[in-house]
């Protein structure tokens, strides 16, 4: 079982040597351990570094994209170098490499598609109070509207079976953390979380500018992604205060009527707008939803195009080897043979 460990990097050239130091030799029920730096556009020496590092591998953006393109980039390269788990981990250094073996235990005994670790928020001493809030708020929606059990959604130290890897699609352009336990929930993978302690900060969070910055990303992806998965039910929510409040004014004309008062004759103008708006938000929905099931489709048919394409690139891999290896047998058998004819002839 070939496992590789993914890091997206931006300018991280004097933190990622830490960042790698405790990454373990050997891990149980894992035959191969290759290493693969994103560098997103980085402006100092973090490819050189890397490289330094023995790095298996190195991928570099021309210019930086953004940690989720980062991370959609490490998750096709390492597909395509035929790993069957991937380990997203920081090139801060802010979770610990010798905890991969935690990580990716679930996976290997097959009790899980994606591991999660659980930094533990509530007892980091550099989270201010009102972070730790705000991050319990923001895991509990996640847990919400993808039907998981995360503790931690923001936690970027993770690890991915072939079969997540390769089902997931990055959509936004913020942060993939809570976009990938939404489309796991909602795709029937299993998702688990494991404790995990965490270094101290070495630099300020770059995606987050200040606490305003963070609820409006966050949030919005969370509800970006909620009705980008529901959106009959996100509809149906928008659609109810209009027909609630449209009811309640033709009702009130109902009402008045029935007792033979002529009275609030201007609530069925409103009502019946109201309710109009309701109607037409509500057909919105399920044109959505209709357009949700293409999505499916498209998804499935993405996931079958990409195991094909994969399986293609193994096949290749495949033949260039066994051409190689029958390359090197005539080669081989040449040789002999012409030295052979050369002894007969001495």
């Amino acid at each position: 079982m070939k496992l590789i460990v993914q890091i997206p990097c931006l300018d991280e050239a004097s933190t990622l040597p830490a960042a790698l130091a405790g990454l373990p030799a050997e891990i149980p029920g894992v035959s191969c351990l290759e290493t693969l730096v994103v560098d997103d556009g980085s402006q100092d020496e973090t490819a050189a570094v890397a490289q330094a590092l023995g790095i298996t591998h190195l991928v570099r953006h021309a210019r930086t994209l953004g940690l989720a393109q980062a991370f959609a980039t490490g998750l096709e390269t390492s597909l395509r170098l035929g790993a069957d788990i991937i380990v997203n981990t920081d090139g801060d250094n802010q979770y610990p490499a010798a905890a991969i073996p935690d990580l990716v235990a679930p996976i290997v005994a097959g009790r899980a598609d994606i591991v999660i670790g659980n930094r533990q928020v509530e007892r980091l001493p550099h989270f201010s109070p009102l972070k730790k809030g705000l991050q319990g708020v923001g895991s509990w929606m996640v847990r919400t509207v993808s039907g998981t059990d995360v503790p931690d959604a923001p936690s970027g130290f993770r690890a991915y079976s072939r079969e997540a890897a390769l089902r997931l699609n990055i959509l936004t352009n913020y942060s993939y953390t809570l976009e990938t336990i939404i489309q796991a929930g909602k795709m029937g993978l299993t998702v688990l979380s494991v404790p995990v302690a965490t270094n101290s900060p070495t630099r300020p969070s770059r995606l987050q500018r200040n606490t305003w910055h963070f609820i409006k990303a966050q949030a919005g992806t969370i509800l970006r992604l909620y009705a980008f998965y529901e959106p009959l039910r996100t509809f149906s929510y928008l659609a109810a205060p209009f027909l609630l409040a449209g009811l309640i004014l033709l009702g009130r004309f109902g009402y008045a009527y029935v007792m033979d008062q002529n009275r609030f004759v201007q609530s069925v103008t409103i009502g019946t707008g109201l309710v109009l708006v309701g109607v037409l938000i509500f057909l919105f929905g399920i044109q959505a939803d209709i357009a949700s099931k293409h999505r499916q489709l498209t998804q499935e048919m993405l996931y079958r195009l990409k195991k094909l394409e994969l399986s293609q690139l193994t096949a290749d891999d495949g033949r260039r080897t066994a051409d190689g290896l029958n390359q090197l047998v005539r080669e081989g058998e040449a040789r002999a043979a012409n030295g052979g004819s050369g002894m007969k002839r001495g």
